[in-house]
C-alpha cells in the first residue's frame, strides 16, 4: 500500500494553509462541530423518545418475542374482571407442565384473547405485563432459594363479567357484536362478538377457525367488522345539518310521502311508511329516509366530509386492540344518488360498533370522547397494586350544545320512535335504531338479493349518562326487532346486578 512521506504531509499542510484563509478554515471545524453535535443530540432524542414513548408498543407488539424468554422464570399472570373473577389463569398439572386456563370458555374469547399459535387480545397487549413479576423481595428470594418460578402480574380488567354475560346471552345465535362502555371514564365494561371460539381448545381448533379469513370466529366484529351504519349514520348528518344550517335547523320540514326520486334513484321509507310533514326532530325520531336523504342534498359535502373525519372516519381509533377503519367517501363529486344514500346510512359508508360506541359515547359526555380502557389496574401475585390507568380526555367530537341537542332527539326515538320498546323500564334511555341493507353476496336487482343488519346505540340515564350500549346483529331485520331487545337485557342487567346505589 502507498504510504505517503511525512515531507510530503507537511508540504501539502502548507500550501492549505496558505492559499485557504485562517477564517474559512475556522467556519468549516465550527460547521463539523455543530454536524457531529446535532447527530450526537439526535442520538440522545431519540434514545429518549424511544424509551418514554415507544417502548410499551415495542413490548407490548406479540411479535416481540423477547419476553416468552421469561416463561423460565415466571408463571403467566392471572386476569380477573372487575368483579373478581377469573377469566384467565395458569394451573401446573402433576408433572409441572403450565397450562394456560379460560374459566368462561366462549364468553371473553376475543377480548382476553388466547395464547396457543400465537396470542390474541389482552393476552397478546398486555404480554409484557404477565410476564412480569412484581412480586416482593421475600418470595424472589424463596423463589429462587427453592427453584421455583415466579408469579407473574396480574391484570384486573374494567370488563364486568355480570354485563359480558348478559350481553353474550343476549345476542345468542346471531352474528354481531355488543359493546358497553362508561361515557364518562371511557372504561369498556363489556365486548363480545359472534361467532365466537373455545380458547381452551385453541389446538384441536385452528384449522378450522382459519378455514375462512372473511367469517372466522378469531375476528373481533366489535372492532374488525365493518358494516353499513343504516340509519344510526343519522345522528351524523343531523350533526353536519346543525352545523351548516346553526340558525335554521329549527325551521326544517319536509312532507314525506314515503318514498323520493331524483335521477334514476328512488330513496323509500321502511314499508313505505307516509310519515307526512316532519321537522327535523321528527325526521330523526320516526327514522324519515326521504326526509334525510333531502336533508342530505343540502348538505356541502366536502364540509360533510370533513366532519366525519374529524370523528375519526378514515382514521385511527383511540384503542391497544386491533381494528379496522371506518370508511367515508362522500366528496364534492360525488354523485346526487351517492349523496341521498349516504345521508341515511347506506353508499360506501362503513362503521365497526366500537366506533359507533365511541360516537354516542361523546353524545352522552357533552361532546367529549374519553380514551377507552381494557385494565383499570395491574397488580403482583399478592394483589398489591402495581399500576393503573386514569381516565383522560381523548377529543372533544363536538360542541356541548349539538350534543345537548342530539341527546334531546335521541330522547325522542325511545319516548315515540323506533325505539319505544326502551321506554317505562324504570331508567332513562337516549338511541337510535338502524336497518342497514347490503347485497348478499354481491349480487344486484330484486331486493330478494338484499339482507339487513339490525343496529342500535344508545345510552342510559340521559340526565347523567351511565353506560353506552352499541349492538349490531347481522342479518337481524330492522333495529327495532333484533337490536332493541338486545340492548334491552343489557341495560336491565347493568341497572339489576352492576350498578349500586
Amino acid at each position: 500500500m502507498f504510504r505517503e512521506e511525512p515531507e510530503v504531509k507537511e508540504k501539502k499542510k502548507k500550501i492549505y494553509e496558505k492559499h485557504v484563509p485562517k477564517k474559512v478554515r475556522n467556519k468549516a471545524y465550527v460547521r463539523m462541530a455543530y454536524l457531529f453535535s446535532a447527530m450526537f443530540l439526535s442520538l440522545v432524542g431519540y434514545l429518549v423518545y424511544f424509551n418514554v414513548v415507544l417502548i410499551d408498543g415495542v413490548n407490548r407488539n406479540p411479535n416481540n418475542s423477547k419476553r416468552d424468554a421469561q416463561e423460565a422464570y415466571v408463571i403467566r399472570g392471572t386476569i380477573y374482571s372487575s368483579d373478581g373473577e377469573v377469566l384467565a389463569g395458569t394451573n401446573i398439572d402433576e408433572e409441572g407442565n403450565e397450562i394456560r386456563v379460560y374459566p368462561w370458555s366462549n364468553v371473553f374469547a376475543h377480548i382476553v384473547g388466547y395464547t396457543v399459535n400465537g396470542k390474541s387480545g389482552l393476552e397478546a397487549i398486555y404480554n409484557n405485563d404477565l410476564m412480569t413479576s412484581n412480586s416482593s423481595i421475600q418470595d424472589q428470594v424463596g423463589s429462587e432459594k427453592n427453584n421455583e418460578k415466579l408469579r407473574g402480574d396480574s391484570l384486573v380488567l374494567t370488563l364486568d363479567s355480570r354485563l359480558q354475560e348478559a350481553a353474550y346471552n343476549a345476542l345468542g345465535a346471531y352474528k354481531g357484536a355488543v359493546v358497553v362502555m362508561e361515557p364518562s371514564t371511557g372504561k369498556v365494561l363489556a365486548m363480545v362478538s359472534k361467532p365466537d371460539f373455545d380458547p381452551n381448545d385453541m389446538a384441536n381448533q385452528w384449522e378450522i377457525l382459519n378455514a375462512d379469513d372473511s367469517q372466522s370466529p378469531l375476528l373481533n366484529r366489535a372492532t374488525q367488522g365493518l358494516y353499513p351504519p343504516g340509519s344510526t349514520f343519522k345522528i351524523l348528518t343531523t350533526l353536519e345539518y346543525l352545523r351548516e344550517f346553526p340558525n335554521d335547523y329549527m325551521n326544517y320540514t319536509y312532507d314525506c310521502q314515503g318514498s323520493m326520486s331524483q335521477g334514476d334513484v328512488t330513496i323509500k321509507c321502511y314499508d313505505y311508511e307516509v310519515h307526512g310533514f316532519e321537522d327535523l326532530q321528527g325526521s330523526f325520531q320516526h327514522s324519515c329516509n326521504t326526509s334525510f336523504a333531502n336533508i342530505g342534498l343540502q348538505l356541502d359535502n366536502d364540509k360533510f366530509a370533513q366532519m366525519c373525519e374529524s370523528v375519526m372516519f378514515n382514521g385511527k381509533l383511540p384503542t391497544v386492540l386491533p381494528y379496522s377503519s371506518s370508511q367515508f367517501t362522500l366528496n364534492g363529486n360525488s354523485s346526487v344518488g351517492e349523496t341521498m344514500q349516504t345521508a341515511i346510512g347506506q353508499g360506501d359508508t362503513l362503521v365497526s360498533p366500537f366506533h359507533m360506541a365511541l360516537i354516542v359515547s361523546a353524545v352522552a359526555n357533552d361532546g367529549v370522547l374519553m380514551t377507552p380502557y381494557f385494565v383499570d389496574h395491574i397488580e403482583n401475585s399478592d394483589g398489591i397494586k402495581v399500576s393503573d390507568t386514569k381516565a383522560i380526555q381523548y377529543k372533544k367530537l363536538m360542541e356541548s350544545d349539538e350534543a345537548r341537542i342530539l341527546n334531546e332527539y335521541m330522547q325522542s326515538v325511545v319516548n315515540g320512535g323506533t325505539a319505544s320498546s326502551l321506554s317505562g323500564m324504570g331508567y332513562s334511555v337516549a338511541g337510535k335504531t338502524g336497518s342497514a341493507e347490503y347485497e348478499v353476496n354481491g349480487n344486484t336487482g330484486s331486493e330478494d338479493n338484499f339482507s339487513t343488519h339490525s343496529w342500535f346505540v344508545g345510552f342510559s340515564n340521559v340526565e347523567d349518562p351511565d353506560i353506552v350500549v352499541s349492538v349490531i346483529a347481522e342479518d337481524g331485520g330492522t333495529g327495532s326487532s333484533a337490536a332493541v331487545p338486545i340492548a334491552r337485557e343489557v341495560f336491565n342487567s347493568y341497572y339489576n346486578y352492576v350498578k349500586t346505589y
